[in-house]
Parts: structure tokens; C-alpha cells; sequence
């Protein structure tokens, strides 16, 4: 964990001790009132989150600590709802929907809650959050914290918070991506990056899920450069396969300065060596970034990650890289570059990562291409189909047919929506080219081509459908 930075420290405690010699507070005191609760929170929370924010943007790592100094009484569990379900929800599940490990510091929020004097106006507040903690951890773990709560009134409460409609799995994923769906423009994952392979294994996903976000969201990640030396460093993690898909990660989306740049580029060379069969897992893991929707594989980012890998090593990589900067640097429309494909690509499987790799980036520029077409542009949409033929009799691949097949119907029904006159010159071109050009890819069958262009005949008032 690391600690919380002087000036936000600071920054703290004078909150702190607004709040304490707050006259909001003292009314709240003498009159023990919910609404001058609610109006001591209405008044300070904002200046917490502002502080909270501050930190997550620039020093994402040091939010537990702050959190932590947030469990003071001087702050009379102002934010402490708000943390707690940020603690449930940075906990890594498995594909069951529980923990993989304690959540201690869930526990210690949620502790700290229930021996709160305000404890009566916050559990109006984390009902919720704690059914789906409780449901995400092991009835042992919850028990036992229940148990240590020495007022029964709390524990009662509690108790009640543990639902056996919960103990379904298929309960418990909705009720958790539905919760998880108030938080989606939170800024509040921490980790802690581990330092030997067995607590990789384990905190794995939720690593991958901490940089995706940082990745995604365009933080500062100044602050995770050192850290992550380390970490890319660790002799003792170089070698395992998550250790170099989070490498590739970090190296492929981030823009690192030279000196981390040289970090990476070492140990991903010792792990070429140190790990057998690197070459195959790196070129799955691309694979999996192509079809992650949290990380789009750019030009940009494809570039990054192939300039970290030289090309004297004898493996799968050297070539795959050669090509893929041949793809994005002379491109995929020049026919030197479809021949440096052909080449290449025929002296592997067609169903071999390798080529799944080259086939993707070369699916990503269609994809891109045709996204961003206009309708009124359908003319270039007719002439990107010549490469179609290209790449379709180069590749020779069916799933990739039948993705270029699934771009241009989109596009086409798009077409249909604007131009619906049927004398009108547009959708006779539009008509005509579709007829021709689909049934020579086998997009669609000679009936399908006839439903697509059919007029729907509009059923009187009264007439059975």
C-alpha cells in the first residue's frame, strides 16, 4: 500500500476540522436530528470527493490509504457509504461470482460503519452495498464478521442482509452487474502489484481490470511508471505467461518515456527466453485485445507494442511483427503490402494465431473504414469492396467472410433507411450492386437478395397478421 501524499494529508485534516467545529455539527449534536445530518453531509462530502477525485486521477495507488484516514471518527462517517461500495465492487470475483480471496478492507469500512454514532442514518445508506458484499463472499468469512459485532441490534441487522435469493449464481451476476452500473463513471480502482507468481495467478484479472480502466480513461498514470518498473523488473515474475500479457498491456497502451521504455523492452526479452512458448501465448493474448472492448488494438497501440521486440530471436514474433508494421506502415490497400501478407501467411496454418493476428488488423481497417461511411458516400463503399475480393481469396478464411459480410449489411440496411425511392437513381445503383456483388461473395442467396429489396406490403386496419 502506498501512502497518501503529504499535501492531500493535509488537506484532510483541515476538513477534518471544519467538521468538527462546524456548527452544523454541533446543532446535529444537540438536536439529534437526520436532516442536520444530512445537511453536515450536503456541506463537507463535496469537499472530501473533491480531494478523493484529485487523488484517484493522479495517485491511484494511494487510495487505500486514504480511505483508511477516512475511517476516523473526526470525519463522523461522512463518505463512508460511498467507500464501502467502492470496496465491494475493487474486489476480484471469479467466474462464480465470489471473491477470489477476503476482503478485509470491505470488512474494515463496514466495521467502522457499525460502530459509528451515526450508525442509525448511514444503514439507510448501504443496504444495498452490503447484500452484495455479503453475497460475494464465503458464508464462513460473513459469519464470522457478524459475529464479532458485539451490539446484537447491529448484528440483527446484518443478519437480515444475508439473502438466499443471492446463494443462486445466476442471481447474484445480475444483481451485481446491476449494482456495478451505478459506479460505471467512478474513478476508484486501487491494486497492489504483487511480488511473487502464486499472488500473481490470483490478482491477475483485477491487475488487467486497473490498467484497462487507466488505459481507457486517460488518467495520469505519471504516478504508476515506478511502480510498474518494479513490477516488469521482478526477476522472480519474469516467465510467467501473466506477467507478460500485462508487460504487453503496459507497453502497447501506454506512451512510456525512454528510460521505462528500455525497463520493458529488457525483460520482455528475458521472458522470450525464460518462457517456452512466449511467442505463442503473446500472439493469443492479441488475439484477446483485438476482441476486448475495453482495449481497442489501434495502428498506434499495434506499433507500440511490435517496436518492444527485437527481431533476432527465432520465434513466431519476429516475422508477426515484421508484417504487422509492414500492414500499418505501407498499407493495406498497397498491393506490396498484400503480397508481404501473402508470403508470410502461407507459411502458416490458416487457423494458427499468427495468421488470426494478421487477419484481425487487416479486419480492423474495413471495420474502421466502413464505421465512419457516410451514406451519402455509398460510391466508396462500392469500391473498398474490390479489396473485399483481395483479402477474401488471400485469406481464404470463412469467419472472415462472414465478418465483411455483417459490415456491409449494416451498412446496406443503413443505405435502405435514407434512399427509398425505388426509381430513384441512388437505390437503383445501390440495388443493382448488391445483386451483383453479394451473390459473387455468397454474402446472400439470389431469394435473400429479392427479400432484402422487397416492399413490405403495409396490412390494413383489421387484418389479421
Amino acid at each position: 500500500m502506498y501512502e497518501l501524499r503529504p499535501e492531500y494529508l493535509e488537506k484532510l485534516e483541515i476538513i477534518a476540522g471544519q467538521i468538527q467545529e462546524s456548527e452544523e455539527l454541533k446543532q446535529y449534536l444537540e438536536e439529534e436530528e437526520e436532516e442536520y445530518y444530512n445537511t453536515l453531509k450536503d456541506l463537507y462530502e463535496p469537499h472530501i470527493n473533491l480531494v478523493y477525485q484529485e487523488v484517484a486521477q493522479h495517485f491511484p495507488l494511494q487510495l487505500i490509504h486514504l480511505e483508511q484516514i477516512l475511517l476516523d471518527s473526526a470525519f463522523e462517517g461522512l463518505f463512508l457509504p460511498r467507500i464501502l461500495g467502492f470496496s465491494v465492487l475493487r474486489g476480484t470475483i471469479d467466474a462464480h461470482y465470489k471473491y477470489i480471496r477476503p476482503q478485509h478492507h470491505f470488512q474494515a469500512i463496514l466495521l467502522t460503519i457499525c460502530e459509528s454514532a451515526n450508525f442509525d442514518i448511514l444503514k439507510k445508506r448501504i443496504g444495498q452495498t452490503i447484500q452484495i458484499g455479503f453475497s460475494l463472499s464465503s458464508d464462513i468469512w460473513v459469519t464470522n464478521l457478524i459475529n464479532n459485532i458485539d451490539n446484537k441490534r447491529v448484528r440483527h441487522y446484518l443478519q437480515s442482509l444475508k439473502i438466499d435469493r443471492l446463494r443462486v449464481e445466476a442471481e447474484r451476476k445480475r444483481d451485481y452487474e446491476r449494482y456495478a452500473k451505478q459506479f460505471l463513471n467512478e474513478n476508484f480502482l486501487c491494486v497492489v502489484f504483487p511480488d511473487t507468481p502464486a499472488e500473481l495467478t490470483i490478482e491477475y484479472s483485477g491487475l488487467e481490470r486497473f490498467l484497462l480502466f487507466r488505459i481507457n480513461t486517460q488518467e495520469d498514470n505519471t504516478s504508476l511508471l515506478e511502480p510498474m518498473d518494479n513490477f516488469v523488473a521482478n526477476e522472480e515474475l519474469i516467465g510467467t505467461k501473466e506477467h507478460l500479457y500485462l508487460s504487453a498491456l503496459y507497453g502497447a497502451f501506454l506512451d512510456l518515456p525512454a528510460a521505462n521504455r528500455k525497463v520493458l523492452v529488457d525483460s520482455l526479452a528475458k521472458a522470450r527466453k525464460k518462457l517456452p512458448e512466449a511467442d505463442e501465448l503473446l500472439l493469443q493474448f492479441i488475439l484477446q485485445l483485438h476482441e476486448n472492448k475495453e482495449a481497442k488494438l489501434t495502428p498506434e497501440a499495434d506499433l507500440r507494442l511490435a517496436s518492444l521486440f527485437d527481431r533476432k530471436t527465432k520465434d513466431q514474433l519476429s516475422p508477426y511483427f515484421d508484417i504487422i508494421e509492414t500492414i500499418h506502415n505501407g498499407g493495406y490497400t498497397n498491393e506490396t503490402t498484400q503480397e508481404a501478407i501473402r508470403s508470410v501467411y502461407l507459411n502458416h496454418e490458416g487457423l494458427s494465431a499468427f495468421n488470426e493476428g494478421i487477419r484481425r488488423t487487416v479486419f480492423a481497417y474495413f471495420s474502421t473504414f466502413m464505421k465512419n461511411l457516410g451514406a451519402g458516400e455509398y460510391t466508396s463503399f462500392f469500391e473498398i469492396t474490390k479489396l473485399f475480393t483481395v483479402y477474401m481469396g488471400l485469406f481464404g478464411n470463412q469467419q472472415f467472410n462472414q465478418d465483411l459480410k455483417e459490415l456491409s449489411m449494416s451498412y446496406v440496411r443503413k443505405l435502405l433507411k435514407v434512399y427509398t425511392d425505388k426509381r430513384g437513381k441512388d437505390y437503383q445503383d445501390i440495388k443493382k450492386f448488391v445483386s451483383s456483388t453479394f451473390l459473387d461473395f455468397n454474402f446472400l442467396t439470389d431469394k435473400e437478395i429479392v427479400l432484402l429489396f422487397k416492399t413490405r406490403r403495409k396490412r390494413k386496419a383489421g387484418e389479421d397478421e
